[in-house]
């Protein structure tokens, strides 16, 4: 059933002051537009209580006392990746039984919600200061300049089940990551501001040498699909096979102008929202 809308505070002292001037509950819904019922209600209301002011509403009583809610935020703030089945069973040896959606309720009121980890680079101080430089170098780049650069990067995908996600309590959160894993078939692609390139399948394990390859098979057409301006950048990160000395003199030979790229810095390229 739909929430009726509550009455203003001057509406509810109207009705009472046409009531005390003697004009009937039908006449007061009459004038003001109001079902007799309603006035009928704030009558009562005021003849009761002397006014016509919201009252306190007592609602349901907490099913976790307060010791209880102290209990659980302290159990997720020490290990966040409690569950809230164990929050139910430690309430429940406590002597309280609750649903799992009592606990994410009760959590929610001190500032904590259930989230998948967050996973972010690795950084190291070193990779903080590159981050820097490399924010400072380009902070005033034009638009024109990024509308210049195709973005690429491999990317690998499981083909049966799904990687392990795991959740947590907490108000900010992050697991620290590190490169490579597992995963059953790897593609390479790229974009820029225009559209997307081309995207492949690298059947075999990938080596410097199958890089160069994938390269020089789809980055020109790619750009050329892409309509790219002459003088275009080339971005990709310090993976080992990005940055062999072989990679590299194949780069400047065909001329490739390549963005510089700071380690550990996967966050920082556009293609990993695409």
């Amino acid at each position: 059933m739909a929430k009726t809308k509550e009455l203003s505070k001057d509406t509810r002292n109207k009705i009472v002051d046409l009531h005390q001037v003697g004009k009937t509950e039908s006449a007061i819904g009459k004038q003001l537009g109001l079902k007799k019922s309603t006035v009928g209600a704030i009558i009562r209301k005021w003849k009761t209580y002397k006014t016509t002011d919201n009252l306190p509403r007592s609602g349901a009583p907490r099913k976790i006392s307060p010791r209880g809610v102290k209990m659980i935020t302290r159990t997720v703030s020490k290990n966040p990746r409690t569950t809230r089945g164990d929050l139910v069973n430690d309430l429940q040896r406590a002597g309280t039984k609750v649903t799992k959606p009592t606990i994410s309720n009760t959590l929610r009121r001190q500032g904590l919600k259930s989230c998948s980890d967050r996973r972010v680079p690795l950084l190291k101080p070193v990779h903080v200061q590159a981050r820097l430089k490399f924010a400072r170098e380009h902070l005033d780049d034009p638009d024109e300049d990024w509308e210049n650069v195709i973005w690429s990067d491999e990317t690998k995908i499981e083909l049966f089940g799904k990687n392990s996600t795991r959740r947590v309590w907490r108000t900010k959160n992050t697991i620290p990551t590190v490169k490579h894993g597992g995963g059953n078939i790897m593609l390479w692609g790229c974009f820029s501001a225009k559209g997307p390139g081309r995207l492949i399948c690298v059947k075999k394990r990938m080596n410097g040498a199958m890089y160069r390859e994938i390269l020089s098979e789809n980055l020109l057409p790619s750009a050329s699909a892409l309509k790219m301006k002459r003088g275009w950048v080339f971005q990709h990160d310090n993976n080992p096979k990005h940055t062999a000395r072989a990679t590299k003199e194949w780069l400047r030979k065909k001329h490739f102008k390549v963005l510089e790229w700071p380690s550990q810095s996967p966050d920082l390229n556009p293609i990993e929202n695409l």
